[in-house]
């Protein structure tokens, strides 16, 4: 049985580590992708994942092959297309740490991705699906993406949604917001950030959190509030967690670690959604924002992923 598995892009980040006085950077690559980053999470926690994917026949994507492999999440499901390039992130960041994103996908593998190559024998086994608005961007993998949910719909999995807004790869914000509410509207467990919230409806967090459980039919709404920590609600209990001190490096990732250390959490509760007490959130807020914290001490997202008992001891 697959505790998770997910649907979405594979990437190499291209993370700006120093700076010439020219100003061009000197990038280091890690693994990416927010899909991957969440079951790397769920894995080094102990939980059984799979990937659904795809990747180009090139140097990049062998070494994520390898990476999900060596994390040991389920790569069968992830297509090899020699027909298109592994798509790159580039990640330069501001003087207060803060990134932004260049993006060399016109088209990406991970775009290319078709319902008829999605390993259905996956989804059978898995007891959540999870997936982002990555996938929904460009066709044909919009359409695999909206076919497998419906396919995961069907059969009664628990579906868990990541918005994760990357304005350079929409044509406008409308698009973007667009593709981002029929996400929600498909999800019980959505993992949002404050800034989503704000894009999407001008709100607080608190008023977001609202309207994904009234409006969307969510049943755990989890806001990431970044140095703030994290709001866990739902229809009867929430649970506002704070973040510990850390000294950040780089904030790449941290919200999928968060998204996924969350899910294990979850899961390990074994209870149905409704059921959870505020004592179950705070089981699974406190948990989840000090493994996104620690992760910030250290580059890239997988590579960052802190030890179970790093967390445990923090909490």
């Amino acid at each position: 049985m697959i505790d998770v598995v997910a649907l979405g892009e594979l990437l190499i980040d291209f993370a700006a580590k120093s700076t010439d006085d020219k100003g061009y950077p000197t990038m280091a690559a890690n693994p990416g992708g927010a899909p991957g980053n969440f079951l790397a999470a769920l894995n080094a926690y102990g939980r059984k994942t799979a990937f659904l994917g795809k990747v180009g026949n090139d140097a990049f994507g062998n070494l994520l092959l390898r990476t999900l492999n060596e994390a040991g999440i389920e790569i069968k499901g992830i297509v090899v297309d020699d027909s298109v390039f592994t798509t790159l992130a580039f990640v330069t960041f501001d003087e207060s740490g803060d990134r932004s994103f260049s993006f060399a996908r016109k088209p990406g593998a991970d775009t290319q991705l078709r319902w008829e190559e999605i390993d259905k024998s996956l989804i059978d086994n898995a007891r959540v699906f999870h997936f982002g608005t990555l996938s929904l961007t460009n066709e044909p993998v919009r359409t695999a993406t909206q076919k497998t949910v419906a396919y995961v719909k069907e059969q009664g999995k628990l579906v868990s949604c990541d918005p994760n807004l990357r304005l350079p790869l929409w044509p406008d914000p409308d698009a973007a917001k667009e593709q981002m509410l029929w996400s929600l509207n498909q999800a019980d467990v959505v993992k949002i950030s404050d800034n989503e919230v704000d894009f999407l409806w001008g709100c607080t967090p608190e008023e977001g959190a609202d309207k994904l459980l009234k409006e969307f039919g969510v049943a755990l709404a989890m806001v990431t509030l970044g140095s703030d920590g994290c709001l866990l609600k739902t229809k009867d209990a929430s649970f506002r967690a704070a973040c510990p001190k850390v000294h950040t490096i780089d904030t790449t990732g941290a919200g999928d670690i968060f998204g996924g250390s969350a899910v294990y959490r979850l899961l390990e509760l074994e209870k149905p959604i409704y059921a959870l007490t505020e004592a179950d959130l705070a089981y699974i807020g406190r948990f989840a924002v000090i493994a996104a914290s620690l992760s910030t001490e250290r580059s890239g997202g997988i590579p960052s992923i802190p030890d179970k008992d790093l967390v445990l001891r923090h909490m």
